[in-house]
């Protein structure tokens, strides 16, 4: 697991440039590891759920794109009301 810390960072001496190693890098075998172990953490939407969060968040959309393109059209009309 990613429990190791890379420690302080050092202070880097100003203009020149050069970074000191602090730590040791992860493999990529461990990286991907780590991940798969993340992925098997996640609580996974059933099919049910994920359908009606799908239908929410477009209705929210689609309700959004409503609501500015109807203030859109009343202030295009107030404008050339006014402007003529």
């Amino acid at each position: 697991m990613a429990t190791e810390t890379r420690g302080e960072p050092e202070a880097r001496d100003e203009g020149k440039g050069k970074r000191k190693k602090v730590g040791k890098r992860t493999s990529p075998a461990l990286f991907v590891r780590q991940i798969v172990a993340e992925l098997r953490k996640v609580i996974w939407p059933t099919r049910r759920e994920l359908i009606t969060y799908t239908a929410v968040s477009l209705v929210f959309v689609l309700f959004m794109v409503a609501l500015v393109s109807g203030v859109d059209w009343g202030l295009q009309e107030g404008i050339y009301a006014v402007f003529g």
